[in-house]
C-alpha cells in the first residue's frame, strides 16, 4: 500500500484521493425511466416483461410471490450451522434496535394547554435484497429486523430470482426467520418501481431500504418522493485510525476485509507510526498474494488504499473526521478516549479485538451505514427509519384567548390575514 506523510498540502487534498463518485448516473438514466415508466402504467406486465428479459425467468403473477413451499424447501437446502448463526445474529441484531425505540408522549401545561408527539410505524416497508452472484443472508437481517421492531406490519422483500424461478435458500429462510411477510421475485430497477407504485400483486410501500446496483441506486433516487428511501449507498470503505501500538497483521486483515467487496472499495490507514505503516503494508501485500479475491483486492488498494502518517493523534483523528467513513476501527492505547473525540463516522470499532467483519455480521448495531463522506450528516439504518412522528396540539379557550393577539400579529406580519383571521374570529 502507498505509504504517504500527511503534510499540509496532502491533508487538503485528501478527500479528493479517496472520493468516488456515486452520481455518475448518466448513461444509466434514460433506462430506468423507461422501467419506472412502464411498471408505473402498465403493473405486472411490465414487471413480468422485465423479469423474463432480464433474468431470463418465466413468471405468473402467481409464482411471482414465493410460496410457503418453497420457503420450506429452503430449509431443506440451508445447513443447521448456518441457520443457528442466523438466529443468533438475529438475537443481538433485535436487542440492540430495541433500545431505539421511542415512545409516544404527552405533556400538560399550567395554561391549559396539551402538546405532544405521537410515534407510529408505516405500514408498508418494502426490503430490496440484491440477487445477481451471490446471497447476503445478512443484509436481510439488517434491513428486516429494525423494521419489525419498529412495529411495521407488513414488510415486502424482493430478490431477483434465477432463470429457473428460484431464490437463493440462504436469502429466504434469512428472510423468513427476520420477519418478513411477503417476498417477490424480482430485482432491478423494476422491483423498485413495483415497489414505490405498486402493481396488481405487489403492494405500495411507504418506504423503500436496501442495497442494489447501479440501476438500483438510480432508480431509489427517482422513485424518491412517491415513496421514502434509506439512502443512496456507495462502495463499502473502512478507516483505521491507529498509534504505535496495534498488531500490524490485524489492521493489514482489516483493511483487506473491505478491500475485497468492491473494485471501487476504499481502505485506508491514518496512523502516527511510520513502522507500523510499514509493517502494515508488507502484510497486506502476505495476505493479498493468498486471498481469494486478490484481483479484486489489488484493483481497490491501487485506486483508493492509502496509508497517512500524521505528525500527532490530534492530526490524525482531524483526518479521519474530515474522512467520515463508513467504517472506522479504533486501534490506540486509549480508545475509548479517542472515541470521544471522533464526531463522524458510520460506526466505531474500539481495540483489537473489534474487528469489521463482527459489525457486518453479528454483534447488533445495523451494517447499513453512511458512505462517501456522508457520515457527516447520514446515520445507521434504524428504527427510526420505520417510523412517522405526528405532533399533537391541544389549546383550552382560555390558553388560546391568552396568546391570540400575539399570533394575529404575527399573521399580519407575514401578510396572511385569513391566518389571523381564524384566530381572530374565536373572541369577537
Amino acid at each position: 500500500m502507498r505509504i504517504i506523510k500527511a503534510t499540509p498540502e496532502i491533508r487538503a487534498n485528501i478527500q479528493g484521493m479517496i472520493k468516488r463518485s456515486q452520481d455518475d448516473f448518466g448513461p444509466y438514466e434514460k433506462t430506468v425511466k423507461e422501467i419506472l415508466e412502464a411498471v408505473h402504467t402498465e403493473g405486472d406486465k411490465a414487471l413480468l416483461s422485465y423479469t423474463e428479459r432480464f433474468d431470463k425467468a418465466s413468471l405468473t403473477p402467481e409464482t411471482m410471490r414465493v410460496s410457503e413451499a418453497e420457503i420450506a424447501a429452503a430449509y431443506e437446502e440451508v445447513e443447521p450451522s448456518l441457520l443457528d448463526v442466523i438466529r443468533k445474529a438475529i438475537r443481538n441484531i433485535e436487542e440492540y434496535h430495541e433500545l431505539q425505540k421511542r415512545n409516544s408522549w404527552i405533556t400538560t401545561k399550567p395554561d391549559g394547554s396539551i402538546l405532544g408527539q405521537k410515534i407510529t410505524p408505516v405500514e408498508y416497508a418494502g426490503i430490496y435484497v440484491p440477487g445477481g452472484k451471490a446471497a447476503y443472508p445478512s443484509t436481510v437481517l439488517m434491513n428486516v429486523v429494525p423494521a419489525r421492531v419498529a412495529g411495521v406490519p407488513n414488510i415486502v422483500m424482493t430478490t431477483p430470482c434465477n432463470a429457473e424461478g428460484k431464490v437463493y435458500a440462504n436469502t429466504l429462510v434469512a428472510a423468513k426467520e427476520a420477519g418478513v411477510t411477503e417476498i417477490y421475485k424480482c430485482g432491478g430497477a423494476q422491483a423498485i418501481a413495483a415497489l414505490a407504485y405498486g402493481t396488481e400483486t405487489i403492494p405500495k410501500v411507504d418506504k423503500i431500504v436496501g442495497p442494489g446496483n447501479i440501476f438500483v441506486a438510480l432508480a431509489k433516487r427517482l422513485v424518491f418522493g412517491h415513496v421514502s428511501i434509506d439512502s443512496i449507498a456507495g462502495p463499502s470503505e473502512i478507516l483505521v485510525l491507529a498509534d504505535e501500538t496495534p498488531e500490524p497483521k490485524y489492521v493489514a486483515a482489516d483493511l483487506l476485509s473491505q478491500a475485497e467487496h468492491d473494485e471501487m472499495a476504499s481502505a485506508v490507514l491514518v496512523t502516527t507510526s511510520m513502522e507500523l505503516a510499514e509493517k502494515v503494508s508488507e502484510w497486506v501485500d502476505h495476505f493479498t498474494a493468498k486471498l481469494e479475491r486478490k484481483e479484486i483486492i489489488e484493483k481497490s488498494l491501487d485506486q483508493f488504499g492509502y496509508i497517512f502518517v500524521a505528525e500527532s493523534m490530534e492530526d490524525a483523528i482531524d483526518i479521519a473526521n474530515d474522512i467520515a467513513p463508513e467504517h472506522m476501527e479504533i486501534l490506540t492505547k486509549d480508545p475509548f478516549g479517542t472515541m470521544t473525540k471522533i464526531r463522524n463516522a458510520g460506526a466505531m470499532f474500539l481495540g483489537e479485538y473489534s474487528s469489521e467483519p463482527l459489525g457486518d455480521y453479528f454483534a447488533g448495531p445495523n451494517h447499513v451505514l453512511p458512505t462517501n463522506g456522508t457520515a457527516r450528516f447520514f446515520s445507521p439504518l434504524g428504527v427510526d427509519d420505520f417510523i412517522k412522528k405526528s405532533s399533537i396540539i391541544c389549546y383550552s379557550r382560555d390558553a388560546l384567548e391568552r396568546v391570540h393577539e400575539d399570533i394575529e400579529t404575527f399573521a399580519r406580519a407575514e401578510g396572511l390575514t385569513a391566518h389571523a383571521n381564524s384566530i381572530k374570529v374565536r373572541f369577537e
